[in-house]
């Protein structure tokens, strides 16, 4: 399925659908099915796929897709498909219910209410429901077998139309039908949950129309709609100044949509006129020419220097005056002045100047230009200030229309380039959360960081060298000075590591450190840019370190450095849930013997090959505990965090706030850009991780980055990217805050 639409990419939904190996091709008329086919034969040849001709079938007004035949007249049931249903036999099981529910359930959207008819036979679906199969029962499977074989053809929906979607809510269930011009395009009912029947009846209608909105979403977002109910209070949803936590939330869901609620009582049929006419009073705009305002200046007597230059004034034509010109000459709107002369177009009137207009509305003819002037005009001038899509449609629907008018809205904004830099995130953080591999051994892969900033010791000390192992979770917490150069120390402990994760600070990036670990045969692993997160273990650590250092201050009145070995006993020694133990027990595999433990560690009873084989259990043990706490810490990062996917060539922007060296145009604190790029991602380096094609100024910069601090750019713009935007502070690439 993914090839496939990999190779109809550009072709999807315009004239082509595809499921798995099948492929549809639709056209308005013979000329262009045949220029359709062609670029779908071509598309073919090109990836090296062939079908097979005795399969395939041409230039036909009925087709059958995927239990559907589709023709001009609409969409209707395979007749084939429902022999099946027709002969089912009563169900004699829950199993068989579920069956007969689920083929049956795959034409719902030809049933009105199928729900409602349906839920004597979804009772004894429940669990603990003793199967008793009753008139009630035989009565739902009866008719749901009639009403497939006289199912109506559903109407094929038109987006450049506006839709009708009518919601009514019973004690039973939701019921929804979406319409357009008098004609059913798709049925949909849903039962009721158990915590949905102790809803009042306004939440009840209210949740009928949240479910068509959802369940439809794909034809009525960023298209006109209009949602008929039989409960009055819903059409004033919008100004009612009380609302539930439930309904404020549903309040957020139905903003997204271009729709009005309209109340209609009872079964009433307001389809054919449910939108009232409205004369139209246009005010004639009298603009002074060249001449009289130089008539008027010259009463005030301007020099003459400035009513020569005013005589030269040229006044540019309005929005107003383009969109009506524009009116004249676009073939669309000449086939709605058509209809409208036919009384077939309710919606559309004209005024005595010739306008058309849309229920009080300017209506903005198919011209690209000039409805990019509109949208320019709305967003980026002085006196817009970049709105959200939202703002910006709710002030251009006062005043314009046109087909899938919140769409193209929401479409601009999204590429706007300043917006993309300027305006915060509110979304999930991006990126799933991909933990390291579980080391085979004991401090064979090791964690390195330093805690700076600290206040000089006696002994000229102020940072702390922290190291701990990924696998027993122990620690040694080193004191050092800010030029600490000498070879690693833990190597006398527990020999040479086999890798090291670090940060990007200059001690680990120095060529030093790289040529020491080197010799050593061990490999170094360093975090991407300005992403800390990479090293959380021992980032975590670090706040532990800490605060214990903090409360041994605090309580005996000493030194930090002093603290030190204490801080370091008390955290090998402290219960970790990863491992349930304590680092000193998974590292040498008897507890330590404390004040408080004298007499349980005992004496060691194991010797020789006995002794080997506990420690190889104990590794076994441990490597599982920590399976089992990776899946559980994913699971719970996983459900703040978004994924968010790349590919090679695709330009994004980069986040500035955690780069404090990089301002653009020597602006900086809170005006500063949050977004700096866009940039070409030039490799993908891992599941979460992307290489960016930096300017020669950000060379100092690594150049690989989480995907959290990337945001995609949808628009590249034209213009070459201006690389002296940048100021490199090198002094604050040494490390990320933290």
């Amino acid at each position: 399925m993914y090839m496939m639409n990999s190779v109809f990419m550009n072709e999807l939904d315009k004239f082509v659908v595809v499921f798995i190996d099948d492929i549809l091709i639709y056209s308005k008329n013979e000329k262009e099915h045949e220029e359709h086919l062609r670029i779908v034969l071509t598309r073919l040849r090109e990836h090296k796929l062939y079908a097979k001709f005795s399969k395939c079938a041409f230039w036909l007004k009925e087709v059958g897709f995927l239990g559907h035949v589709l023709s001009e007249k609409g969409v209707a049931v395979d007749p084939s498909k429902v022999k099946d249903v027709l002969n089912w036999k009563q169900p004699e099981t829950v199993t068989e219910i579920r069956s007969f529910l689920g083929l049956a359930g795959y034409y719902r959207r030809f049933i009105k209410d199928f729900s409602k008819i349906a839920k004597p036979m979804t009772s004894l679906t429940k669990k603990n429901a003793s199967f008793t199969w009753g008139p009630k029962c035989e009565e739902g499977f009866q008719e749901l077998k009639k009403l497939l074989t006289t199912a109506p053809v559903l109407a094929q929906p038109d987006v450049t139309k506006p839709f009708d979607v009518y919601c009514d809510a019973s004690g039973q269930g939701l019921g929804c039908v979406l319409m357009q011009e008098g004609r059913v395009i798709a049925y949909a009912s849903r039962q009721l949950r158990k915590h949905e029947a102790n809803y009042p009846t306004h939440d009840l209608e209210l949740a009928a129309v949240v479910h068509a909105l959802k369940i439809w979403r794909h034809y009525l977002l960023g298209n006109t709609c209009h949602i008929y109910t039989d409960h009055k209070s819903l059409k004033y949803i919008f100004t009612q100044p009380e609302l539930n936590m439930r309904q404020r939330r549903w309040l957020e869901l139905i903003k997204d949509y271009d729709l009005e609620i309209h109340y209609h009582p009872g079964k009433a049929n307001v389809v054919a006129d449910a939108l009232s006419r409205r004369a139209h009073c246009n005010v004639i705009e009298v603009r002074p020419t060249a001449r009289v305002i130089c008539w008027e200046m010259n009463e005030i007597e301007m020099p003459v220097e400035f009513l020569v230059e005013l005589y030269n004034i040229s006044i540019e034509p309005t929005l107003r005056d383009l969109i009506v010109e524009a009116q004249k000459h676009d073939p669309g709107m000449a086939h709605i002045r058509e209809g409208i002369a036919e009384a077939k177009r309710d919606c559309f009137t004209l005024d005595n100047q010739g306008v058309l207009w849309f229920k009080n509305r300017l209506v903005v003819p198919k011209d690209m230009e000039l409805r990019k002037k509109i949208l320019e005009e709305a967003h980026e001038s002085v006196l817009a200030m970049h709105p959200g899509s939202n703002k910006m449609y709710q002030d251009l629907k006062q005043r314009f229309w046109w087909t899938r008018m919140k769409r193209e809205i929401a479409k601009y904004v999204s590429e706007c380039h300043v917006c993309k830099r300027v305006k915060a995130d509110h979304l999930k953080p991006a990126g799933m959360l991909h933990p390291l591999n579980i080391p085979a051994w004991k401090w064979e892969d090791i964690h390195m960081d330093f805690v700076v900033g600290l206040p000089r010791t006696q002994k000229g000390y102020d940072s702390i060298w922290v190291i701990i192992d990924r696998f027993t979770k122990s620690a040694h917490f080193i004191p050092v000075k800010t030029s600490y150069t000498q070879p690693p120390m833990p190597i006398s402990l527990h020999g040479v590591p086999v890798t090291i994760t670090s940060d990007r600070g200059s001690v680990f990036v120095s060529r030093f450190w790289e040529q020491l670990q080197k010799s050593l045969g061990t490999k170094l692993i360093h975090s991407s840019a300005y992403h800390p997160q990479t090293s959380g273990q021992v980032e975590r650590v670090n706040q532990i370190l800490e605060d214990m250092l903090r409360a041994c201050v605090l309580t005996y009145s000493t030194k930090w450095d002093e603290c030190l070995p204490l801080a370091e006993f008390a955290y090998n020694n402290s219960y970790q849930k990863s491992l349930e133990m304590a680092p000193f027990e998974a590292l040498y595999g008897r507890r330590c013997r404390t004040p408080l433990n004298w007499s349980e560690p005992g004496e060691r009873v194991t010797f020789g090959p006995d002794l080997v084989t506990q420690a190889e259990e104990q590794v076994r043990f441990i490597q599982e505990n920590l399976k089992r706490a990776q899946s559980r810490q994913k699971s719970y990062s996983d459900r703040r965090r978004r994924p968010l996917v790349f590919k090679e060539g695709d330009h994004v922007y980069l986040r500035v706030s955690p780069m404090k060296g990089v301002h653009r145009f020597g602006v900086k604190g809170k005006l500063a850009p949050r977004y700096v790029g866009p940039f070409k991602i030039s490799e993908k380096c891992g599941p979460v991780a992307y290489r960016l094609e930096l300017p020669p100024r950000l060379a100092a910069v690594h150049d690989i980055f989480h995907v959290s601090q990337l945001k995609k750019c949808l628009r590249v713009p034209e213009e070459e990217i201006d690389t002296s935007q940048f100021r490199l502070n090198r002094t604050s690439l040494m490390r990320p805050d933290r």
